[in-house]
């Protein structure tokens, strides 16, 4: 049986050679002469990653008149956007590793990693003006206006354990889902693809975003910490309240959970006894029904695509998404 990191990397069979020149022009360009510079930019990008958001563009690229030296700009600003936020995320939310790897902020501290982060978000505006598209250039700009709004929402709502669930998907739609329907969406844009197929992407990448979103919160509670690359319940320790958490809250009747959570970040030494409980009233469960609605939703936006092997591949990673354990 195949381990699902090998499904990961068949997922991407279609674009897998175009992935790794990718991977090559984000090398040349978070690279710096200046070593002062150079290393921690470096080690943010040798952290690794998915790398799903240019992914998303060349498959959806695939889908039209597929030109990689067009596309090519595009994928790489969105992977540079994504690691911007990444190492800033990392400051406000003082994490010292990530994917088992210690921070730039852990390494190089707080001032390197919001200058490393503004200057890699600085390079991919470079990267997204080469585009030559102003649509691009207007959705990309809106996206990350309102990725940092989901990222201050996030700050103010810390610790609110009366944090509604309305709340928690508006927030993770802005700092996550946007942008990987952008990246399916923009994709297909840069490949003239017809306006009813980029309207299904963007709608498949909202969907696909908020499913991704979702299981990674609940593998905050349930991963491996080896796997996950961070201490599990993480998100708790900081005061995040995300969607089990607040699903088992709509189940506690005896008001324990709520009692407990009420005593966070202090009460840190009892985040195992916490995570049992969540378990316990089904948030963990419950929080998976919700990434399947929304996989579910993410196919249904995609009927209307022509079959095609890149069709099977879009559909093939959204079942992924609610399988992965990491």
């Amino acid at each position: 049986m195949h381990s699902l990191e090998d499904q990961e990397k068949k997922l991407f069979e279609l674009v897998k050679e175009d992935l790794r020149k990718i991977e090559q022009e984000l090398i040349k360009e978070v690279s710096e002469r200046n070593e002062f510079l150079h290393d921690p930019a470096m080690h943010l990008l040798k952290a690794g990653g998915k790398r799903l958001r240019p992914a998303f563009a060349l498959l959806a690229a695939k889908l039209g008149d597929y030109d990689f030296e067009k596309v090519k700009p595009l994928a790489v600003a969105l992977e540079l956007i994504h690691m911007a936020t990444l190492v800033h995320d990392d400051v406000v939310d003082n994490s010292m590793l990530r994917r088992g790897l210690p921070t730039v902020k852990a390494n190089w501290g707080n001032k390197m990693s919001i200058h490393i982060g503004d200057r890699i978000f600085a390079k991919s505006l470079l990267l997204i003006d080469s585009c030559k598209n102003n649509y691009v250039a207007k959705v990309l700009a809106e996206v990350s206006v309102k990725m940092t709004t989901g990222e201050i929402q996030q700050l103010n709502g810390a610790k609110n354990i009366s944090t509604s669930i309305k709340d928690y998907l508006i927030k993770i739609k802005r700092k996550t889902a946007l942008l990987l329907s952008a990246s399916c969406e923009l994709g297909g844009v840069m490949a003239n693809v017809s306006p009813r197929v980029v309207n299904a992407l963007k709608q498949y990448g909202l969907y696909v975003g908020m499913a991704f979103q979702i299981i990674d919160d609940i593998l905050d509670f349930t991963a491996d910490e080896k796997v996950l690359g961070k201490p599990v319940g993480s998100d708790l320790r900081q005061g995040l309240i995300t969607l089990p958490v607040l699903l088992a809250l709509k189940r506690d009747k005896k008001h324990e959970l709520w009692r407990e959570l009420q005593n966070l970040p202090q009460n840190n030494a009892n985040i195992e006894q916490i995570i049992k409980e969540i378990k316990y009233l089904g948030g963990i469960s419950e929080a998976y029904a919700w990434a399947k609605n929304y996989i579910e939703k993410a196919i249904s936006a995609f009927e209307l695509v022509p079959k095609s092997p890149v069709k099977d591949t879009f559909l093939e990673i959204a079942q992924f998404i609610v399988q992965r354990n990491y």
